[in-house]
């Protein structure tokens, strides 16, 4: 789906750094307004969606498939430091949906977390899967959200466990976004 000549628009930005450059699936649709730096993977079917900074030049960043990033959001990771050999890299697993203005940094999302809009998620936290850190909240360094559990609150504390109503809803939005990213798409390769 991103083909060469829609990642070759001006307002976006594919930027090689120390010797890394992004790896992003032909698949995967990126937002007019993203930036994109450094030794980033993003895999099949996945969105980054309107001005979204992706930047891992001091570790890698990695988002799996059908996962979305949504408007606004910046996804960074740590380096090497004292007592952490291999930094924080950022992982992202598959089907994760990231809202509107989070930030991500040095942190794991396994396959299937939702992270509510305006929240943060610090180094070394971990969100498993079917997992849900509310919107606002902040989730603080070495901090896990288990599977299926609700937090909110800054610092994020636990709240409650999900139903299987709202395990489903999260899925019905990682579906939702893979097909909204393919209206999006066609409606930019159209408008050039």
């Amino acid at each position: 789906m991103t083909s060469p000549a829609l990642l070759a628009r001006s307002d976006i930005s594919i930027i090689s750094l120390n010797g890394k450059s992004p790896q992003i699936d032909d698949s995967a649709f990126i937002a007019p307004g993203c930036r994109i730096i450094g030794d980033v993977t993003i895999g099949a079917q996945s969105s980054i969606w309107y001005n979204c900074v992706i930047r891992a030049e001091v570790n890698r960043i990695v988002i799996g498939a059908r996962t979305n990033i949504q408007d606004g959001s910046v996804v960074h990771c740590d380096g090497p430091m004292p007592g952490v050999e291999d930094g924080y890299p950022t992982i992202i697993g598959d089907d994760v949906l990231v809202g509107h203005n989070v930030m991500l940094h040095g942190c794991i999302l396994q396959d299937r977390a939702f992270v509510g809009l305006s929240a943060t998620v610090m180094n070394g936290a971990v969100i498993e899967g079917d997992a849900m850190l509310a919107a606002g909240a902040m989730l603080t360094q070495g901090k896990r959200i288990e599977a299926r559990q609700l937090w909110a609150g800054a610092p994020a504390r636990f709240v409650r466990d999900l139903d299987d109503a709202a395990v489903m809803g999260m899925r019905m939005g990682v579906a939702h976004y893979v097909e909204n990213a393919k209206a999006h798409f066609s409606a930019l390769a159209n408008d050039r």
